[in-house]
């Protein structure tokens, strides 16, 4: 189910199958059977508006949960942006040598964490975490030795910027790591599987192409939430273009 999850077609090939399985195994079962009585038919025809209505709820929240998380994940594009440049002049605070290395550093920082967005290999962005945390390690180890060696209130607004720098990364990646639960899509799955079912059992057809109707519309709305909530899997994506207008404006060191 995790795999499915970090590719949104699959989602939309898995999610429309049993869809449509759990609807013509409905059908299936009410052609072999007797026909609804009319109590009974009046019960399906509370059930299954009742069930559709749930699944229409469910597919609302979750909709509203990814895109609120994709605008998490523009949020703190935003927020890396903004400390590091802000860092970048605070590095005017440093001694001069340090001040050189700081930006030269900043500027290294801002490409790997463009890359970061951009990279969908799972081999390459291993190699461009690794090199992240090189660099946050080099630009703190630079700030430190400052501050310890001369502990002014200037020295200080230096390393708080620069914690600023290394926080803002880490609460990206944690809003990356938020998705929306395997649980949640193997409960919101079956729920649509029984809408379709009851679907199929409720009344007999003479052709069974209704049957596509709903498995299809349910899909698409499952694939739609699942591209906003994969944050490299999907179409839609959070794009670093803050990252990219501040890394034209940086000059390196």
């Amino acid at each position: 189910m995790n795999i499915v999850m970090k590719y949104p077609p699959l989602v939309l090939l898995v999610s429309l199958l049993l869809q449509w399985a759990a609807a013509y195994a409905g059908d299936f079962l009410r052609g072999r059977g007797r026909d609804l009585e009319t109590d009974e038919r009046t019960a399906y025809g509370t059930i299954l508006p009742a069930a559709l209505t749930l699944l229409g709820l469910i597919i609302g929240f979750s909709f509203s949960m990814a895109v609120s998380r994709y605008d998490q994940r523009k949020n703190y594009e935003e927020a890396e942006a903004n400390a590091i440049g802000t860092e970048y002049v605070r590095a005017d605070l440093l001694p001069a040598a340090t001040a050189a290395q700081v930006r030269s550093l900043l500027f290294k920082y801002t490409d790997e964490r463009i890359q970061f967005y951009r990279e969908r290999d799972a081999e390459r962005l291993g190699r461009i975490n690794a090199d992240t945390a090189r660099l946050q390690t080099d630009l703190w180890s630079a700030v430190a030795t400052v501050a310890t060696a001369n502990p002014t209130p200037v020295a200080a607004l230096a390393a708080a910027g620069m914690n600023d720098v290394l926080n803002a990364q880490g609460y990206t990646q944690a809003a990356w790591w938020n998705r929306i639960p395997t649980t949640a899509w193997g409960l919101m799955v079956l729920i649509a599987m029984a809408c379709n079912f009851l679907f199929g059992y409720s009344e007999r057809r003479s052709h069974r192409r209704p049957l596509l109707i709903l498995p299809v519309i349910a899909s698409v709305a499952f694939f739609l939430i699942a591209d906003i909530d994969s944050p490299r899997g999907g179409v839609i994506r959070v794009a670093p273009q803050n990252l990219i207008a501040l890394s034209q404006s940086l000059t390196p060191r």
